[in-house]
């Protein structure tokens, strides 16, 4: 059974910084990739960023040169840095593990709320 808690949302004001933290329990498999979403108010869920299990980022490019995602293996942690947060980075963020190999997946955590105040 895989569980994803995330961590480390919160108020913060423009231009400020958050570091969200998501633990990992259970298996990830061999093949993975690990992703940040974002859930604006009223607004679908937007991929935001992800790391592979072979340790490639990619980001959403509204947030590229701000959000630093990376990966603790020690600690089973997957962290999304977040730098010079504007208002419209409000919202819930995601935690989800697609699991590819072995047994196929998709895993998600419950959200921790960040709220960017102008």
């Amino acid at each position: 059974q895989v569980q994803l808690v995330e961590s480390g949302g919160g108020l913060v004001q423009a231009g400020g910084s958050l570091r969200l933290s998501c633990v990992v329990s259970g298996s990830t498999g061999s093949k993975y990739r690990q992703e940040w979403h974002r859930q604006a108010p009223g607004q679908r869920r937007e991929l935001v960023a992800s790391i592979t299990s072979g340790g490639s980022p990619d980001y959403e490019d509204s947030v590229k040169g701000r959000f630093t995602i990376s990966r603790d293996d020690a600690k089973n942690t997957v962290y999304l840095q977040m730098n010079a947060l504007k208002p419209d980075g409000t919202g819930i963020y995601y935690c989800k593990l697609h699991r590819v190999w072995p047994g196929r997946g998709d895993y998600w955590g419950q959200g921790t709320q960040v709220t960017v105040s102008s």
